[in-house]
């Protein structure tokens, strides 16, 4: 027994045992190896008990990376097939077939026990929605703008998005969204400004980042994974970084500013939510963003060979001192 502020060894091997900590993670064995006379061994076994992945454990991964790998390019085929024989099917045994697949994808949702691979088929299922859609606009030609296609992939899968609350199901139905704004003001609202599409993207994806983080602190049963959540957090980024770079060289437009003071909000939260959590890649996403708009600013000052060479320095100048700085806070936190 090794007593640490009322934890045992029984308390590391047997985590759900303890009322102080629920799960021991790679951390908490940091900070025991720190603070007691744990040995070698001990922690060695902590480690592969409660954070190292076993057999079992991986033998999930890959059968459930096949079975994402086997089902995307199953929906792959689909559409190939469609787009090879199209000239040669009759437009029942189109839809028809459209019809089916989706149908059967959704029955073996249904009937499927293990929850992760009735969520992979739901995601497949989700797809074919868009692929029956797409079927049902080339043979009847409906004359509809593009975004009307997205957005009724959008509405019809919704039901199942919520239901399911599986994390690539939620980062296509992101992904629809997007899609369908973009278009919709490239199709119909043409005369609004880059700067304005991108600051309702920008709020769009950080709503979204904003929604899951909460949900990732407050309603952790249902487990918001840090990929996700490090994916919204690059297109809040990027479409900062793209919005202001080109509200920089346009002439000024309303959006502009409210889009700087969006960014600044955003930015400084996620800063503080990084150093709060230590988590290294908000920090690094928010810099490179930085270090973009900087240059950015540096190119509307001019367009000459000098600049270019400003720019260039720059650059590799700042990214060495973020690379130094955030080396250094990990290193320190590590050490805490």
């Amino acid at each position: 027994m090794y007593p640490l502020y009322g934890l045992t060894m029984y308390h590391i091997e047997n985590p759900y045992h303890c009322i102080e900590m629920k799960k021991i993670t790679r951390d908490d064995l940091y900070i025991l190896v720190r603070h007691s006379n744990l040995g070698a061994e001990e922690v060695g076994h902590a480690l592969k008990k409660n954070v190292y992945h076993d057999k079992d454990a991986w033998q999930k991964f890959v059968k459930q990376l096949l079975i994402s790998l086997g089902l995307g390019f199953a929906v792959a085929g689909i559409v190939f097939f469609f787009a090879y024989n199209w000239a040669n099917l009759h437009k029942f045994a189109k839809i028809g077939l459209a019809e089916g697949l989706l149908i059967t994808a959704a029955s073996c949702a249904l009937f499927f026990k293990n929850r992760t691979v009735k969520n992979i088929i739901l995601t497949v299922a989700a797809m074919l929605v868009g692929v029956l859609f797409a079927v049902f606009g080339q043979i009847y030609q409906t004359g509809a703008n593009a975004y009307d296609f997205f957005l009724a992939w959008t509405i019809f899968i919704t039901l199942w998005v919520v239901v399911a609350n599986f994390a690539p199901l939620w980062l296509l139905y992101l992904i629809l969204i997007n899609t369908t704004f973009s278009l919709y003001a490239e199709q119909v609202a043409s005369n609004w400004s880059s700067v304005l599409v991108m600051s309702i993207l920008f709020a769009i994806n950080a709503l979204a980042l904003f929604i899951f983080i909460l949900i990732s602190k407050f309603w952790q049963q249902l487990n918001v994974p840090k990929w996700f959540l490090q994916l919204l957090a690059v297109a809040v980024a990027c479409c900062a970084t793209i919005g202001i770079s080109i509200g920089i060289f346009e002439r000024y437009t309303p959006a502009f500013p409210i889009l700087i003071l969006a960014t600044l909000l955003a930015y400084g939260l996620g800063i503080k939510e990084g150093l709060a959590s230590k988590k290294i890649f908000y920090l690094a996403v928010i810099s490179l963003s930085t270090i973009v708009i900087g240059s950015s600013l540096l190119l509307k000052v001019s367009h000459g060979e000098g600049m270019f060479l400003l720019v260039s320095l720059f650059i590799v100048a700042a990214v060495t001192l973020v690379i130094k700085n955030l080396l250094h806070l990990q290193k320190k936190w590590i050490n805490e």
